[in-house]
């Protein structure tokens, strides 16, 4: 359990507060509402007086779990570059208390589109010729309207440069020049200076937009990396700011995996009795409902709702890191059989009950 207390602070949950930090009530003006006060989030499309839809609002995105901790997890693993693999790899192992962003407090850059840096609200402000979106954590991207282009040799920058257009009612968003130093992923997923990032909206009514997010960068995968994440405007209520060097670190000992740790080996018999699916009562903070613990040779893997395959990293015959949401700890019951998870983080345990096989099943 040693490592239990210096991984906490490299949990997801350390970002619990800005995940839904907001005002209690602050009544959103001039949109429909139905008859009993609450908006209609299936009203018609809002334009503005150009024609085109108006985006401009609190919007919450909705980053599949999977994705925020592995972003690559649809990609054959021969698609990703031997170094960019490698180095997601030494970051799991490290247990991320090397992480650019939410450890040393930079800023997100990438992930602020892609979901893996955990900041989930953002206000989209709209005019003809610029569309600034503004994030909880104090940074913002300008998305270009003007009929500028990318610049042919940009300085890097944390938050690249963008530029947007209008295909009919779809707004495409083109950005590029980010710094290298960034990762893509709560899983350390790194990048080059030649990512180029395209994202496609589509407002679909009142609450809801439709995103899609293109990622191509061949210096670190052979594949370009698509991933749905859509929007739901978030009424009658206000950004709290969230400033991640507030955040008291010292007192989290941050040393990673202890020399006793790496020298962990769990055996593949051992390993085989964890496999299966977990189930939590209901979707925690992060939507997750479901735990699918997978094994290849000597090593498991985890997916959240699905998606992910993730490497669990032994911390002990029993306790495993995969650093979404916290350290994962197998219980056995009297039979000597896995009967549950219990997942620690900063702000409690949650358990997730082993799903019974199905009778006759394998």
């Amino acid at each position: 359990m040693k490592a239990l207390s210096a991984f906490l602070a490299m949990s997801a949950l350390l970002l619990s507060t800005p995940l839904c930090a907001q005002w209690l009530k602050e009544p959103t003006q001039g949109i429909p509402r139905t008859a009993d006060g609450k908006p209609d989030l299936a009203a018609p499309t809002p334009r503005t007086v150009q024609g085109k839809p108006d985006f401009s609002g609190l919007w919450t995105m909705a980053f599949h779990p999977g994705y925020i901790i592995n972003l690559a997890a649809d990609l054959d693993p021969a698609d990703i570059q031997p170094w960019a693999a490698q180095a997601f790899t030494a970051h799991l192992n490290n247990l991320g208390m090397d992480d650019p962003g939410t450890i040393g407090c930079q800023p997100l850059g990438p992930r602020h589109i892609t979901g893996g840096g955990l900041v989930r609200l953002a206000k989209i402000v709209q005019t003809p010729h610029l569309i600034l979106v503004l994030y909880e954590d104090l940074h913002y991207r300008q998305i270009f309207m003007d009929g500028r282009t990318l610049p042919k040799d940009p300085s890097p920058s944390f938050m690249g440069y963008s530029v947007g257009r209008w295909e009919g009612d779809e707004l495409v968003v083109e950005s590029e020049g980010f710094k290298d130093t960034t990762w893509l992923d709560f899983g350390g997923h790194p990048h080059s200076e030649s990512l180029h990032i395209t994202e496609r909206y589509r407002r679909t009514d009142l609450g809801h937009v439709q995103r899609q997010v293109t990622l191509t960068d061949p210096k670190a995968f052979k594949k370009p990396i698509v991933v749905a994440s859509d929007m739901s405007l978030t009424a009658d209520t206000e950004l709290l700011e969230y400033a991640c060097t507030e955040t008291p670190r010292e007192r989290f000992h941050l040393v990673g995996r202890t020399e006793a740790e790496k020298k962990v080996r769990v055996a593949a018999e051992v390993l085989e009795k964890y496999v299966g699916d977990y189930d939590f009562k209901g979707p925690n903070a992060f939507g997750i409902r479901t735990l699918t613990v997978s094994r290849a040779g000597g090593q498991l893997f985890i997916d959240f709702n699905g998606k992910g395959r993730t490497p669990l990293v032994a911390l002990s015959q029993t306790m495993f890191s995969p650093r979404l949401l916290g350290t994962y700890e197998f219980v056995l019951g009297d039979a000597g059989a896995v009967t549950h998870v219990l997942v620690h983080g900063v702000e409690g345990t949650e358990t997730a009950m082993r799903r019974q096989k199905a009778a006759g099943g394998t």
